[in-house]
């Protein structure tokens, strides 16, 4: 199967050019003007921009176990609809993600449900080293640690199981890091005053700068003791924003760093207005920290944009503080956030593409993919920088139904997604078949 796209601006590589590119089966064969090869589909890109596919490091699809909420063939759906090609879930579903067994299950179900290319974290605990040590780094993207508890309570508090697996894998070590101990005390507190019924603008001050701040430099310095390769999640903070370097290019960079899209678009303001339906873990907080989240994100201390995509039914959305679980979907909206944020002159598009297709596949060696290059897999991503859009109930292709965003207007679309060379998404069409395939990952040296 040939498909031509024509007269398209091509988003790649820190360029913006116009072109023509050829996808033959899987791959991109041809990338230049005035092709005119025969294919078995033309588009016409005129006006139109092409980029490289969205691959997001940090998603949590909820199966097995958690399926009410989302499973991988309904939120990977969402995710093409969205222009990511390729995701890399968390251990911490049900069971959870920690022997090879168990992470051999998800990538089976995975192999039938995937509209998209496919990661899986191997999850560490107190007590699977030995498990952890098996992991292949061939096609496992790293090692996921939960130096706070969250969703499925994996906590991992034990100092010397930590130096253990800092010491002897030399995978990538992915961190969720906030203090435990703070996040018990700041809880308490607010309990004692409040009942289980806390107000949730007080979220930020229970998982609070000090607690994400003690985590995340604690883990930074066992990486410097060891020479463990880490990176770090869903950064929130100013503070932590010291922690991070820019003066060396990501592939020399022992120690990386990701923001999420909702720690750049809400702040504890929104508290008031989204209630439950805009607490993570870590929580949005303030816009001191907010604009320097985003100031380390333009001068290249944070390495990567992610979603930590994290669907829970309205129904939990809406229980009282202490039942209220933290995180929400996001893997259809990412990429429309970003180039919303282009559009109102915060971001370029070459930076959008670096830092949300780009340095995550140079970030985790994914194999061929995050480029428009020649020979390189066609996960592409055509997007209309002029259609105006609002997110609603109706459009959502969330299991759980709803979103953070639902009101907000956006003034850009996804048109069309490539998956291994096949179009599997066409103006809110989706392919019936799926094509995704197990991500494959570069040895480290």
């Amino acid at each position: 199967m040939k498909v031509l796209i024509k007269n398209v601006n091509i988003v790649n590589e820190g360029k913006v050019f116009e072109s023509d590119i050829l996808i033959d089966n899987d791959l991109i064969s041809k990338i230049a003007v005035g092709i005119s090869e025969d294919a078995d589909q033309i588009i016409d890109g005129s006006g139109k921009y092409l980029l490289p596919g969205v691959i997001d490091d940090q998603v949590h699809f909820r199966e097995p176990g958690l399926t009410h909420k989302g499973d991988i063939e309904s939120e990977s759906r969402a995710a093409i609809a969205g222009g990511i090609t390729s995701f890399i879930d968390q251990p911490n579903t049900v069971p959870n993600a920690v022997t090879q067994e168990l992470l051999a299950d998800k990538y089976e179900i995975a192999s039938q449900k995937a509209y998209a290319n496919y990661g899986f974290m191997m999850g560490g605990t107190n007590d699977n080293l030995e498990e952890v040590l098996k992991t292949n780094p061939r096609n496992v993207p790293g090692i996921k640690l939960f130096l706070g508890s969250s969703t499925g309570n994996m906590l991992v508090d034990n100092p010397e199981t930590l130096e253990n697996i800092f010491s002897n894998t030399k995978m990538l070590i992915a961190v969720h890091c906030e203090d435990e101990a703070t996040i018990k005390a700041n809880t308490q507190k607010y309990m004692d005053e409040y009942g289980d019924d806390i107000p949730v603008k007080f979220h930020h001050l229970i998982r609070s700068e000090e607690a994400c701040y003690k985590s995340s430099s604690k883990a930074i310095e066992l990486a410097k003791k060891t020479g463990a390769r880490l990176h770090v999640f869903h950064l929130s903070t100013a503070k932590e924003m010291e922690l991070f370097r820019n003066d060396i290019p990501l592939k020399d960079k022992k120690i990386t760093a990701e923001v999420c899209v909702h720690h750049l678009t809400f702040t504890n303001e929104d508290y008031e207005t989204r209630g439950g339906l805009i607490k993570w873990n870590p929580a949005v907080k303030t816009q001191k920290d907010k604009d320097a989240l985003w100031e380390a994100l333009l001068d290249d201390r944070i390495d990567v944009i992610a979603t930590d995509h994290a669907p829970h039914t309205a129904e939990e959305k809406n229980n009282v503080y202490t039942k209220c679980p933290s995180g929400a979907p996001l893997v259809q909206h990412s990429l429309v956030v970003m180039l919303e944020n282009y559009k109102n002159g915060k971001i370029s598009l070459e930076k959008i593409v670096e830092k949300m297709a780009h340095n995550p596949a140079i970030l985790f060696k994914v194999e061929k993919r995050g480029f428009v290059r020649e020979g390189y897999k066609a996960d592409l991503v055509l997007v209309d920088l002029n259609q105006d859009w609002t997110v609603s109930k109706e459009n959502l292709l969330y299991k759980c139904g709803w979103s953070p965003l639902e009101g907000m207007n956006f003034h850009s679309k996804v048109t069309h997604t490539f998956v291994n060379g096949h179009l599997v998404y066409e103006n809110g069409k989706i392919a019936e078949e799926k094509f995704g395939e197990r991500l494959l990952f570069e040895p480290r040296d």
